[in-house]
């Protein structure tokens, strides 16, 4: 064991265990910990009584990923590769892939003194944001209308929708099988006659357009024929033919992001699409881990295995202002658009936005999206709901994204909502947008700090009682949201210590709890004075 000591966070010592093999780190007393997976913020904190393991390039449960934990006892732990972890008994059990190594650090006092050290040291803020439009209007995907039905005529009507219901234009994006076959970036023909004339009318309206994108390609097509030629596949890992993985849409070969010139002929093809079509940027699909482990694949630098293509395919991203991801590893303080994994369309996930948005931030994804509103798990969103959808459930998923830093339409409340519910969707939208300046503002003080946007209530108020408050949260440090996550009109919410007002004005007095009232239009949001 190593033991060195550096200088940090002023004048606090940074204290740090280094192991190199299998370790074991046992809480403190009353420690509590964040961190891993975005996926899991429903399950945190976790403390002595949490009883769980996974491996993080086997599972990343349909999100992003960090070799990251940190305390509200001031200490950090971080991995230098994907690793396996169980914790359980008030101990964490960290075994590190790829002769990776662990380090435990003693950062400081508390949650925000440990995110800040960690940041620091591994994922420093790059000073960067992504395009303003991204926080300060609404998103719009095209899945949950259309799914794998794709096509121009529709894609339209679904932004004049939009337009003509009042709604201001944002990004749109068009979600997978716009493309021929996976590995082509061409238009369907059949279903988009005229590309380039419908991104230019797109544009009329006000609208930034992304294409969805994945990093695999149809075996036995002209593309798959010259990357094979190339080099440009992964292969399988005993031999030297391109390997054909399994994902949710069947079988195909898989570019190797570790291999420079396929890095850079994908990225050249990107760029060619954009300039053909007017394309602004790309929705970056499908990079999970899982399709690359080291038994299965064998890479062309000889070492990029699971989650290391997964951050090969994110820095493709930063190539593109205009991103976005699901899948992550690492990456934290980029300028890499991040949203929640598919939701589906039920309370339990509107619960699960707080919490989830909150362990994003704690991963440093600064610039994150509570996934899509009323759910982007297309499956059961249609499967005996669709047309008789519990409107309250999408008006709170709706008021929960307009208090984030971005928040994504792809159901069209104008067909699925009646006039009261819909005028509702359209006053938060429209909040969103006031809130725009705000949001950039806060967008550009964490890029330089490095603190997330959402933060959780302990982060921003330490030792005042808020270690497992996961339905109130602090956006930028202005306002404290208290959204219903749950069906009702009412929620008690503890306001931290000092004086503080409503959005309506009212005066309240700190270090409390209070149970208020809140209808189907409002969310409560707090300010100090």
């Amino acid at each position: 064991m190593k033991k060195i000591t550096i200088l940090t966070l002023g004048l606090l010592f940074l204290c740090v265990e280094a192991f190199a093999q299998k370790q074991v780190i046992e809480m403190l007393p009353g420690e509590r910990w964040w961190g891993a997976v975005t996926d899991l913020g429903v399950s945190m904190p976790f403390d002595a009584t949490t009883n769980i393991s996974f491996d993080m390039a086997r599972h990343n449960f349909n999100n992003q990923t960090t070799p990251l934990l940190v305390s509200d006892k001031g200490r950090y732990i971080w991995c230098d590769s994907s690793f396996a972890i169980s914790i359980s008994s008030g101990e964490i059990c960290i075994e590190p892939h790829h002769q990776g190594s662990v380090i435990c650090s003693q950062a400081g006092a508390n949650l925000k003194d440990a995110f800040l050290a960690a940041s620091a040291a591994h994922f420093p803020p790059s000073g960067t944001i992504p395009p303003e439009m991204f926080l300060s209007k609404p998103q719009y995907n095209t899945w949950i209308e259309l799914v794998y039905d794709q096509n121009q005529a529709d894609v339209l009507k679904y932004a004049h929708g939009i337009v003509d219901n009042g709604f201001p234009p944002g990004i749109l994006m068009i979600d997978d099988n716009w493309q021929k076959y996976y590995g082509s970036t061409e238009f369907r023909p059949d279903r988009f006659p005229d590309p380039k004339g419908m991104v230019d009318e797109l544009h009329s309206l006000g609208f930034k357009v992304m294409l969805w994108i994945c990093p695999f390609v149809s075996p036995d097509s002209q593309e798959y024929r010259f990357l094979r030629g190339k080099g440009y596949l992964i292969k399988e890992a005993g031999g030297n033919r391109p390997a054909v993985v399994d994902w949710w849409n069947g079988r195909s070969a898989c570019y190797d992001m570790s291999n420079p010139d396929a890095f850079e002929y994908f990225k050249g093809t990107l760029t060619a699409l954009q300039e053909q079509y007017g394309i602004d940027g790309f929705k970056f699909d499908a990079g999970d881990p899982e399709r690359y482990l080291e038994e299965n694949v064998k890479p062309f630098d000889g070492k990029s295995f699971d989650t290391e293509q997964t951050m090969l395919w994110a820095k493709l991203g930063l190539e593109f202002p205009y991103n976005e991801f699901r899948a992550c590893w690492r990456m934290g303080g980029e300028a890499l658009v991040q949203r929640l994994g598919d939701k589906n369309y039920s309370w339990e996930a509107v619960a699960s936005l707080v919490p989830d948005m909150i362990s994003a931030g704690l991963l440093g994804h600064i610039y994150t999206c509570p996934d899509m509103i009323g759910g982007g798990a297309a499956g059961t969103f249609h499967n005996g709901a669709d047309g008789r959808l519990d409107q309250e459930l999408i008006v709170r998923s709706c008021e929960i994204h307009a208090l984030m830093p971005m928040m994504q339409f792809s159901v069209a409340p104008w067909r699925v909502l009646d006039p009261e519910h819909l005028a509702i969707c359209l006053k938060y939208a429209r909040l969103h947008e006031e809130l725009g300046p705000y949001l950039v503002e806060q967008a550009r003080l964490c890029s330089a700090s490095g603190e997330p946007i959402v933060r959780s209530m302990e982060y921003a108020f330490p030792g005042q009682g808020f270690e497992t408050c996961t339905d109130q949260y602090m956006l930028g440090d202005r306002y404290l949201v208290a959204p219903m996550m749950t069906p009702g009109t009412s929620r008690s919410v503890h306001l931290p210590k000092g004086r503080w007002q409503d959005e309506n004005g009212k005066k309240y007095k700190g270090g409390r709890t209070y149970q208020i009232d809140v209808p189907l239009d409002r969310v409560p949001r707090f300010t100090r004075k």
